[in-house]
């Protein structure tokens, strides 16, 4: 892929990488990744108040990382793309993988 232009950047900073600024919501997503589910559950499952999963799945609802799902008054939520998943997985790897190489590059410079 091409090196994307600096307004397109904006906009995918603005839309996603701000709605995966907070652990809480990562967490939500993978949750939902499981399986569908009510913000209670959520909220059961991730030990969480529920009014902080409500505020947080508003913001991933206004990205459109989840979607909704109407049963009368309740609202079932869902991953809106898998693909979701695979970059956090990814982004994870990145992450431990570059801790390997400060680890290794700190253990050098303590036995040199």
């Amino acid at each position: 892929m091409a090196r994307p232009p600096l307004e397109e950047l904006t906009i995918l900073h603005a839309a996603i990488c701000q709605a995966l600024s907070d652990p809480k919501r990562i967490l939500i997503l993978y949750a939902l990744d499981e399986r569908p589910r009510h913000v209670n559950d959520l909220a059961t499952d991730l030990g969480l108040p529920q009014p902080t999963v409500s505020r947080h799945l508003r913001v991933l609802r206004q990205q459109s990382l989840v979607l909704t799902e109407r049963e009368g008054t309740w609202a079932t939520y869902r991953l809106a793309d898998r693909r979701t998943i695979q970059v956090l997985d990814t982004m994870r790897q990145v992450m431990f993988d570059a801790l390997k190489r400060k680890t290794a590059v700190l253990n050098n410079h303590k036995s040199a």
